[in-house]
């Protein structure tokens, strides 16, 4: 006899029972969803009183129970099974224990304290959905995972995940090719859509650049991702622009990994990078740790928060937006994705996800080409479905000097938000903690506003959440573009300036080191650069 746990709204739910006598006892579960009482696949942890992690196994034959553990400093701890929607079964210590149930981001977080008598348990968790996204149309996709593709299908149903792109080859030596250097033993996938049901499944051939060291010595360059390829790479890199001509030419996409790595000033415009990464593996559910990383490529100028550490969490991913507003000042118009990088850091798979809108049937070739058209958002927790001008993101529209965009839509969240802010050109041009509808624990909020432009540029819209212990949990939409006839978009000084001195740094700092065809490439994204500042204000 099952005893059922229904996850109204973020309550605690308390079960007691008698207190065991036997210091082991044999718990057995099963995940439902609320509504349809139907076993859901689904992320759980389980932690004893003393702090002890337990990771529970599938009771089924036909399931899968996959343990993950990861630390990276003394909070940033993520011990994690899972589940198939089968039931499972753990042995726990007799007493308080406490059960987390999570899957994805559509579903709410269930926390129970479970006090585990003498006899076996057999105990039902449901979780409820605050939304269903695939019935409006948006499929999420995680476009970066060190997690192997025969774990895939456990990991897309368990995090309701639609799209999946798990690294088929890493390569970190330069002038190593991803097949010989590759540090993924398994062999090579075809390429080939695998689906995992209609609306989940897998894309398994994928690449990372991830330069640690040149000619067998420590110095680092930088990451880049090399998607959806229908062939195999075999060529290292420096220099890069050959790797990046190929991958376009065979119908593949790049991501920009991180936008600190020592050489991203340089891939952007020398790659012609296609998508970046604003939720990157840096984004975690557990606290964030890597606080020092890269702190001498932040400009001042930025003012990002720091404590004598070094980056807060906002202080990093506000670094990463304004570096991602940098970009498009410039005119390089990459479209946002999301990569957890998950099986290398402590975080899920999809913790951070990309959403993308395909109207009608969904199949991964339109969900590709959608996010590389930007009709898309990035979400660590809410959800955006916003028009401009009465069209998805990513658009261009052609302006006469007294256009505007009108901007109009829902902002969804199981969470109160703290802010809604439309940003123009860099710039927050609106911003407010509007009035919020809260409906069966829905929290919508209604956006019409309209922003004119009086030149060429662009604009997107980004919310966050009142996090009740101060995490940052944000959404983000692709840009918008505006063309006012001549009337250019003109970036920015400051911003170029700062483009400049990281690739002149880096040139300085390869001097002897790289060959001359890759300080070639620097070379020449330094006067792409110096082009723009002879134009910047």
């Amino acid at each position: 006899m099952f005893v059922l746990i229904r996850s109204i709204p973020l309550s605690l739910l308390m079960i007691s029972v008698v207190a065991a006598a036997e210091p082991v006892v044999t718990l057995r579960g099963r995940v439902l969803d609320f509504d349809t009482q139907q076993p859901v696949a689904a992320r759980i942890y389980i932690q004893g009183a003393d702090g002890k992690w337990f990771f529970p196994k599938s009771a089924s034959p036909d399931g899968t129970a996959i343990e993950f553990k990861r630390q990276a400093g003394p909070t940033s701890l993520e011990q994690h099974v899972t589940l198939s929607a089968h039931p499972f079964v753990v042995d726990v210590p007799a007493g308080k224990c406490t059960i987390t149930i999570e899957r994805g981001k559509e579903y709410r977080s269930l926390t129970s304290e479970i006090d585990v008598g003498p006899e076996t348990k057999e105990i039902s968790f449901a979780i409820k959905r605050w939304i269903e996204m695939s019935r409006l149309g948006w499929y999420s996709g995680d476009v970066h995972a060190h997690r192997s593709l025969a774990e895939m299908p456990n990991l897309i149903m368990a995090e309701d995940l639609n799209v999946a792109m798990p690294l088929s080859h890493w390569v970190t030596a330069a002038d190593t090719g991803p097949v010989t250097g590759n540090r993924v033993k398994d062999a090579a996938p075809k390429p080939e859509w695998i689906p995992v049901d209609a609306t989940h499944g897998i894309y398994p051939l994928n690449t990372e650049y991830e330069i640690f060291t040149v000619g067998g010595k420590s110095h680092t360059l930088g990451a880049v991702l090399i998607c959806g390829q229908k062939t195999v790479l075999d060529q290292g890199v420096p220099p890069v622009r050959r790797i990046a001509e190929r991958a376009h030419a065979d119908g593949a996409f790049l991501d920009l990994e991180k936008h600190s790595w020592a050489w991203t000033p340089m891939i952007v415009p020398l790659m012609k990078v296609d998508l970046f990464e604003l939720s990157n593996n840096h984004c975690w559910r557990t606290d964030f740790s890597f606080s020092s990383w890269t702190l001498d490529a932040a400009p001042k100028y930025m003012n990002l928060e720091k404590t004598d550490k070094g980056f807060t969490e906002w202080g990093w991913i506000d670094f990463g937006l304004q570096s991602y507003y940098a970009y498009l000042n410039c005119g390089f118009r990459m479209m946002p994705s999301a990569g957890t990088g998950a099986g290398v850091h402590p975080v899920p798979f999809g913790f951070g996800r990309v959403y993308v809108h395909v109207p009608g049937e969904f199949t991964y070739e339109k969900w590709r080409t959608n996010l590389l058209a930007g009709h898309s958002f990035v979400s660590t927790g809410p959800m955006l479905r916003l028009k401009f001008n009465d069209q998805e993101a990513g658009q261009t529209f052609q302006g006469t000097g007294t256009s505007g965009v009108n901007v109009t839509g829902v902002v969804e969240s199981a969470m109160p938000l703290d802010r809604i802010e439309i940003i123009q050109n860099g710039n927050i041009v609106w911003s407010d903690t509007p009035a919020q509808t809260a409906s069966a624990g829905l929290v919508t909020t209604t956006l019409d506003q309209t922003i004119s432009f009086d030149r060429s540029g662009w604009l997107i819209v980004r919310c966050f959440e009142a996090h009740p212990n101060k995490r940052i949990r944000f959404a983000h939409t692709a840009p918008v573009f505006v063309e006012v006839a001549g009337k250019p978009q003109v970036p920015r000084k400051v911003e170029v300036d700062h483009f400049v001195e990281r690739i002149e740094r880096e040139l300085g700092r390869h001097t002897g080191i790289l060959n001359p065809d890759a300080v070639d490439e620097y070379n020449e994204a330094l006067m792409i650069y110096r082009d723009l500042l002879s134009r910047a204000r």
